[in-house]
């Protein structure tokens, strides 16, 4: 047994066997067996961003059974991805992997400065295709939030009762926020920090910038000297927002780019404390030989800074 699994698992104090079973089955998969680390390949971008922007760039990625694959020969930890996609390989890859249901998802073909994402899957999906998790987005800064809020809190409370992980999409967006504001560090922190208190087990955020969005929290980070001049000390700050380090927190990929951009961000999360990346485009927009490739170097990279 690793002495780091057995460290995170003692973080969630109120979680029943089957919950703590399903966060152990990712933690023990896959290329970051044991290390407490995550390399997770979601693949939503269909629903949200359309066929043609999402697989067009590497076609094979149209078929279902091709996410399945490059998520376990990479070593993934697990994927995550919406009812359909799953539906289409859970027999042919049932227990080969750990999948994250991803519940709820918007499409593009209508924008709202607000965005409120449809409650698309269950719980009891989940369990049916022998998922290890549920996955959720909110949108902190949306007029709609406490919507999501309260939606996630129903669900999170099935989802644990069912012994199925949670995780947490916490994306800053809305007409009471900037763009730039979307990722800068308090916000990016107080995301952290709502998924958290919703119940989150593993929260997904954007990496964050040294932008200051909130005057209230400028006081306070100037007063404090809370350092955030580098992606290693604002990835650390993420993190400490969550609880002081007591929950996972992985980081996006984000949109489409080159290699050497890809990994000097993933040095700095892991520099910063990161527990791992949940990477999708940059991922399975590549051909899969660089894809694999480039999933090994961000593994290799994490692993190195354990």
């Amino acid at each position: 047994m690793s002495e780091r699994v057995e460290e995170i698992l003692s973080w969630y104090e109120s979680d029943h066997p089957g919950v703590l079973k399903n966060l152990r089955w990712m933690m023990d998969t896959g290329a970051l067996a044991g290390t407490g680390k995550f390399v997770i390949l979601p693949v939503d971008q269909g629903f949200e961003h359309g066929p043609a922007r999402s697989f067009a760039k590497n076609s094979p990625g149209y078929d279902p059974h091709y996410h399945f694959e490059l998520a376990l020969a990479a070593g993934c930890n697990a994927y995550a991805a919406p009812l359909g996609f799953l539906e289409a390989g859970a027999r042919k890859y049932a227990g080969r992997i750990p999948l994250i249901l991803k519940l709820n998802n918007s499409d593009s073909l209508y924008s709202s400065g607000d965005p409120k994402p449809a409650v698309t899957g269950s719980v009891n999906d989940a369990l049916r295709l022998g998922c290890a998790a549920i996955g959720f987005t909110i949108y902190p800064g949306s007029c709609e939030r406490n919507e999501m809020y309260m939606e996630l809190r129903e669900i999170a409370e099935e989802a644990k009762a069912a012994g199925l992980a949670v995780v947490v999409w916490s994306y800053p967006r809305g007409t009471a926020l900037s763009k730039v504001g979307e990722t800068s560090i308090d916000v990016a922190a107080y995301a952290a920090q709502i998924a958290a208190q919703l119940g989150a087990h593993i929260i997904k955020v954007k990496p964050p910038t040294a932008d200051i969005e909130q005057d209230a929290a400028r006081k306070v980070y100037e007063a404090e000297k809370i350092p955030v001049s580098t992606l290693a000390e604002r990835t650390s700050h993420v993190i400490q927002a969550a609880f002081g380090g007591r929950r996972i927190v992985i980081f996006s990929g984000g949109a489409a780019k080159g290699t050497d951009a890809v990994l000097e961000e993933i040095g700095g999360l892991a520099a910063g404390g990161s527990f791992g990346s949940i990477m999708g485009r940059n991922a399975f927009q590549r051909p899969k030989a660089e894809a694999l490739e480039l999933l090994k170097s961000v593994q290799d990279i994490y692993r190195d800074a354990n």
